[in-house]
């Protein structure tokens, strides 16, 4: 399959502390790709490091095989990278309808004097943005709730919310951590077709996720950190069976590790 995100020989250091350390990882165009690993292994700072929150102490990331790690945020998104985060970020002082709309800003083509001056083409393509913000609430079965505040949906909904949110930005990659974290058994089994219905459309996932037996339902391929450094990659019926594996999760002798 083609290659579509490259992480290439990254090191990502926090004084003495090596949070990943000489990682390599390649993600494929239109897989569901899982990163697993135990509490502390480097997960979301490699999400981090990807996303342009941070900046690689070493290596550098590809996308499409083009250098994106020195640009800022929002250039990553610009150039088809999403994310979600382990805590959930929402405007949440603004509607459900608002912040999907929000979403879709980098794809915007009026220019500040349309928006002031409220040009007609500046209407037509606020309408189309509304009409988009729709269709992707619908997707998740979050329409009815389009006119309410974010910071009041329940839980569930919000990690939706923030999904629906990052697909509004017509990524290439969209990158989900902990999407499933406070959610019950429904729910995570809508969200399971809802990561395999962006999967057919097209979109590249690569997802942290600490519930196994979703991770290993869903990926198509899974890379596994231990201590900031890759001790696994393949599909999930060997990524199951690798002994370093079920060593990091549950320690030598099957006595589970302290969280």
């Amino acid at each position: 399959m083609e290659e579509l995100l490259k992480v290439n020989h990254v090191t990502m250091k926090f004084g003495g502390l090596k949070a990943i350390n000489e990682l390599d990882m390649s993600v494929s165009k239109g897989e569901i790709h899982g990163l697993l690993g135990p509490n502390g292994s480097g997960k979301t700072t490699c999400f981090n490091v990807i996303s342009g929150v941070y900046q690689p102490t070493e290596g550098n990331v590809f996308l499409e095989g083009k250098q994106i790690n020195g640009n800022e945020r929002y250039a990553i998104n610009e150039l088809g990278i999403a994310r979600t985060f382990q805590h959930i970020s929402l405007f949440s002082t603004m509607s459900v309808l608002e912040n999907v709309i929000v979403g879709q800003h980098c794809r915007t083509k009026s220019g500040l004097v349309s928006a002031i001056l409220r040009t007609k083409k500046e209407r037509q393509e606020e309408q189309k943005m509304v009409e988009r913000a729709y269709e992707l609430l619908d997707f998740v079965n979050l329409t009815h709730r389009a006119g309410e505040l974010a910071c009041n949906l329940p839980y569930g909904e919000q990690r939706l919310l923030e999904i629906v949110r990052g697909l509004a930005s017509a990524p290439k990659l969209m990158m989900l951590d902990e999407a499933s974290a406070g959610m019950n058994s429904t729910e995570k089994k809508d969200l399971i077709q809802i990561i395999r219905a962006i999967s057919q459309q097209g979109i590249t996932v690569l997802m942290i996720e600490h519930d196994m037996k979703l991770a290993m339902s869903l990926s198509d391929e899974i890379t596994v950190l231990d201590h900031g450094s890759k001790i696994a990659e393949g599909p999930p019926a060997d990524i199951q069976k690798n002994q370093q594996v079920i060593e990091a999760y549950l320690g030598k002798g099957g006595v589970a590790r302290a969280k």
